[in-house]
């Protein structure tokens, strides 16, 4: 997920300097708080920085200043605490802000112990990206962007279908917390089901490196949208695209560490799984939560329908099969995109 404009780095720390202030639980007057920023001019603009962030601050007749809602903030030490059994496989880091975390946490893992995958999550994602190189949006604690690389020994080979493994962890975190219509898409969407029709809750970007038959590593990066602010909506959807949605949408209020770790300690569970029996595995499962099954669809690719049929659910590799008049055809590009027929 990304803004258009990038606070400078000065301006980053302030921001950042401020909302901790403002987050203590009691009005701050505006005096002391510009005296912790800088002069009245430097509150005012990182002020003016938060609202556009979608942080709401209320100020009284006294001119004391509070946040409308707490902010909910990540917390390393927590999520550890609640990875439960699954704290010695990860290691985790929480930034501030960052360009995108599947490219920041690389440098994180120059010594990072065998077995050990390494967490990085960030408050606010700056240049976070999509599938096909789309922007990713968030707003400051309204979503929860993470990535987490993990190695295989088995090799590039052997990841196929790794992105709706982890689809399949998302889906399992939500619904052990108590999400309501959460849904999975082909390839790598999180969807929630609003009557007649489904809306974006995530996506997941998978970025693999290494040898056919070797070691190989996964750059696992997952968005999901927590609490989106007015006006975000309209924000993240492109024209003509799907319609976006919120775990609030979904009946769920939870706060970020919680759901962070519930989806790592899920996420931990299906990948040992899928590098021990392949997707095979976990193909029933996976099915049973696809938002399009036994639906008839249309595969798009830059604006055309390159194909059309009715959906047989994916493969033991985790390629949709899509019946068309023609027969059964197997559909492995990720380049082409899946929409309900109307």
């Amino acid at each position: 997920m990304g803004l258009d404009d990038t606070p400078p780095l000065g301006l980053q720390e302030a921001i950042f300097t401020a909302l901790r202030q403002l987050n203590q639980g009691r009005p701050i007057a505006v005096t002391d708080l510009a005296a912790k920023i800088g002069p009245q001019a430097a509150l005012a603009t990182v002020l003016g920085e938060l609202s556009a962030l979608g942080v709401e601050i209320a100020e009284d007749a006294e001119q004391r200043l509070r946040l409308a809602r707490p902010f909910d903030a990540l917390d390393a030490e927590a999520i550890h605490r609640m990875l439960e059994s699954a704290a010695p496989r990860y290691r985790v880091a929480i930034v501030d802000t960052c360009g995108s975390t599947n490219n920041d946490i690389l440098p994180l893992c120059m010594d990072l112990p065998a077995g050990v995958a390494q967490v990085l999550a960030a408050e606010l994602q700056t240049a976070g990206r999509g599938r096909r190189g789309r922007a990713w949006v968030s707003g400051l604690g309204t979503s929860l962007t993470f990535s987490v690389l993990r190695r295989f020994n088995g090799g590039l080979a052997a990841l196929s279908g790794l992105s709706l493994a982890v689809g399949l962890s998302v889906a399992l975190a939500l619904e052990e917390l108590g999400a309501q219509g959460a849904a999975l898409k082909w390839p790598n969407d999180v969807l929630l089901k609003q009557g007649d029709a489904h809306a974006k809750l995530g996506g997941i970007l998978i970025e693999l490196a290494g040898e056919a038959a070797g070691p190989a590593r996964a750059v696992i990066g997952i968005g999901l949208n927590v609490r989106l602010p007015a006006g975000a909506r309209a924000q993240v959807a492109a024209p003509n695209a799907q319609p976006v949605a919120d775990l609030a949408d979904a009946g769920l209020q939870v706060a970020r560490n919680r759901l962070l770790a519930a989806v790592l300690r899920h996420l931990q569970a299906v990948l040992d799984t899928f590098e021990r029996e392949g997707f095979a595995a976990l193909r029933g499962a996976w099915n049973a939560r696809h938002a399009y099954q036994a639906a008839q669809v249309l595969m798009i690719n830059e604006g055309r329908v390159e194909k059309s049929g009715m959906v047989e659910g994916v493969d033991a590799r985790g390629a949709l099969r899509l019946l068309t008049p023609t027969g059964v055809e197997t559909v492995v590009s990720g380049e082409l995109s899946l929409r309900p027929a109307l």
